[in-house]
């Protein structure tokens, strides 16, 4: 019989690595908290309509890389891809337009691509993410910039920021039809650059990346407005401290962006050096028929943060307490001595593999408990402190006020 294994693309997330993942959703539940941010959680699958008119028919996720599927009933689901268009439904779903604005938003949450397996990219992933919606303010995107800046530096990643802006979906199509004009002239298109020619400043290739030295830049045709609220994120980024550098070749892989975008890159990881990013996407909230609302946003991978960081520093779990039995005939005493003990505040842990007491003292020892109850009946028991060597024999009352007493045995 064929041994089963989790799927290609996918990972199991073991103790030792939740201990990181802990870390990291501390960091982020400080950083973002601090700033008003407060957690969302929307469904792992959405309506594929969702997908289809908030992150574009052009883009790879909607072409190639989402999980669709039909339930009982007929309707057409997704496996959520990314983070933003499931906010933005909720925000209209739930009135949040009614609220004081900007609604500012943040998850961690799982999401799911049918997209080649790399390093630190699988088909099922993490994402921490940021929202802020109804705001249009540049220092709206700034802010999210910061958080962003100060999570991976919490963390320990090394990052530089590449900054853009798109301008508006009107100049955008302008320019789309001037650069695809261009590429013509240059190369051979296939349907996707075709479809959209933006995209040819993600290729590899060398001839391609060779045509693109020259072709012409969104960022020198933006609109004035657009121009300017661009430079005022400029200069509060200064302001803030936070070194970035103007990337014009930065494209987002989602049609939904409007002015702002960026993205932070680490040398840890390679080739395929994104941790996280995002930017400013005003249109959303009315193409998915809720008021016009500007917003603006970014999304990181725990897994590539985590790759990015190296080592991070995880205290072991503290156990207080370890009980455990003189004899097998003692178990219900110390199940109800344990039980006790955690109601009372102390990490305690019971023995449940019926070791020898020499075994489960040597168990207790690697546990790093400070100390070991060893329960011989209703009125018998013997507290030992760990760090000492000292043991008391004591009534199994007395065991959870001597632990909180913390004064050494005698």
């Amino acid at each position: 019989m064929t041994r089963i294994q989790s799927p290609r693309g996918t990972f199991d997330v073991l103790p030792e690595d939740a201990a990181r993942r802990e870390l990291l959703e501390g960091h982020a539940k400080r950083v973002l908290g601090a700033a008003g941010y407060r957690r969302i959680e929307t469904p792992a699958f959405e309506a594929t309509e969702l997908f289809a008119r908030g992150v574009g028919q052009a883009t790879d996720i909607v072409q190639k890389e989402m999980y669709t599927f039909s339930d009982a009933g007929g309707r057409s689901l997704t496996l959520r891809p990314e983070g933003t268009a499931p906010v933005c439904r909720a925000y209209i779903e739930h009135g949040m337009h009614k609220l004081p604005q900007p609604v500012k938003l943040w998850y961690l949450s799982s999401f799911f691509r049918a997209e080649a397996p790399q390093k630190g990219r699988y088909r099922q992933f993490w994402q921490v993410g940021a929202e802020a919606i109804g705001s249009a303010e540049p220092e709206t995107d700034a802010e999210l910039i910061v958080l962003l800046s100060e999570l991976l530096e919490a963390i320990g990643v090394r990052a530089r920021l590449r900054l853009s802006s798109l301008g508006t979906p009107e100049t955008r199509t302008e320019y789309r039809e001037e650069l695809r004009a261009f590429l013509r002239a240059e190369l051979t298109l296939t349907g996707e650059l075709e479809l959209n020619p933006l995209r040819a400043f993600d290729r590899a290739d060398p001839a391609t990346r060779a045509v693109m030295e020259r072709a012409p830049r969104l960022l020198d045709r933006l609109a004035p407005e657009d121009a300017e609220h661009f430079a005022e994120v400029q200069r509060l980024l200064d302001g803030a401290g936070v070194p970035y550098e103007i990337d014009s070749t930065l494209v987002r892989g989602l049609d939904y962006y409007t002015r702002t975008v960026f993205e932070f890159t680490s040398d840890e990881l390679g080739a395929q050096s994104g941790v996280g990013g995002g930017g400013r996407y005003d249109r959303l909230i009315e193409q998915l028929e809720g008021p016009p609302t500007a917003a603006c946003g970014w999304a990181a991978g725990v897994e590539r943060m985590l790759l990015a960081a190296g080592e991070l520093p995880t205290a072991p779990p503290v156990v207080d307490l370890f009980v455990a039995l003189a004899e097998p005939e003692a178990a219900p005493q110390g199940f109800q001595l344990a039980r006790k003990a955690r109601q009372a505040g102390l990490q305690t842990q019971l023995e449940l593999s019926r070791r020898s007491l020499k075994g489960q003292l040597k168990h207790a020892d690697r546990l790093g408990a400070r100390y070991v109850a060893i329960v011989a009946g209703a009125r018998a028991a013997s507290l030992k402190e760990m760090e000492s060597g000292e043991q008391q024999e004591l009534d199994p009352d007395q065991v959870i006020p001597s632990i909180l007493r913390g004064s050494r045995l005698a």
